[in-house]
């Protein structure tokens, strides 16, 4: 009787007959001296990428794509960091304006000042927080980033800028053009501000940048009452950057503009409020910093 061989037997009874040997090194046996697999590790985020996508407070691995920092690009990792217990212990990512999520705001904020080496309130810039997705939290991510990104406003609802080159010591030499200078107010029908673009301290100008006062232990304002304590926190940092006194005629130096950050930042525990000062019908053409009493007269009309 008969017996068909497969292809593989038949081309294993040619091998043999030909006296074939296996090849030098090789012993045939395809299970030891394998070293074992390394445990499998979930994706994590790098600091210093640039990012050619717009901020968003989640992170898919699917969106995340690097791009060189000198070329175009919308926002920056100025830092990688760890959600940490209770908040690292929970089922999904911290909530908007939960514990551990205003601990990974405290975070970026002191790590963007040091990466951009100056305080970046200062600066024409944004901070924002992304965190994992559900998916990848209950794959093992603890994972946060701390992301910068550079507007061409802070006071006039600016938009994000795409800009070249990484915001590393940016700050530090106290040059830099996203620093916050002297503005050009100009008010509305009603007498209300309705617009104040950044000039040079050079040019015309009614406004200048004084520094950043922290509303500690205060609401989100939202009436006439809690925006006057603002505008009297500003008013001590007006005095200290001109060099005037801090008693009751101060009010009447200087106007004031206080911008804190929007609700939404406010929620996580962001109380940096950016400080003004402005004289209304008044045209300056220097900065008026250290310049004491004579360059901020009191104002009798």
């Amino acid at each position: 009787m008969r017996h068909r061989l497969g292809l593989a037997a038949v081309l294993g009874l040619v091998l043999l007959a030909a006296g074939c040997g296996k090849p030098g090194g090789v012993d045939g046996d395809l299970t030891n001296g394998w070293g074992a697999m390394a445990p499998a590790s979930g994706f994590e985020p790098n600091t210093g990428a640039c990012h050619n996508a717009n901020f968003s407070p989640v992170g898919p691995r699917g969106t995340y794509e690097e791009v060189d920092c000198a070329a175009k690009h919308r926002t920056e990792t100025v830092y990688v960091g760890t959600y940490e217990s209770p908040a690292a212990d929970a089922d999904v990512p911290p909530a908007d304006g939960s514990a551990g999520a205003k601990a990974a705001y405290s975070v970026c904020d002191q790590k963007t000042t040091t990466f951009a080496g100056g305080p970046w309130r200062n600066a024409r810039l944004w901070i924002g927080v992304t965190r994992p997705t559900e998916a990848a939290w209950n794959g093992g991510a603890r994972w946060y980033r701390c992301e910068v990104i550079e507007l061409n406003s802070v006071e006039d609802d600016g938009g994000l800028v795409q800009r070249e080159g990484s915001l590393r010591n940016v700050l530090a030499a106290g040059t830099s053009d996203l620093l916050l200078t002297c503005y050009a107010i100009q008010l509305d029908g009603n007498g209300a501000i309705a617009t104040m673009p950044a000039v040079s301290c050079a040019a015309k100008h009614n406004g200048e940048f004084v520094g950043v006062w922290y509303a500690k232990d205060l609401d989100y304002p939202k009436d006439d009452a809690t925006w006057a304590k603002f505008h009297d926190g500003c008013r001590e940092l007006i005095a200290d950057y001109v060099g005037v006194p801090k008693d009751a005629d101060l009010q009447y130096r200087t106007g004031v503009v206080s911008l804190p950050g929007g609700a939404d930042v406010w929620a996580l525990g962001d109380r940096g409020v950016r400080c003004y000062l402005w004289l209304d019908g008044v045209e300056l053409t220097s900065t008026v910093k250290g310049k004491g009493v004579k360059s901020l007269p009191v104002q009798y009309k």
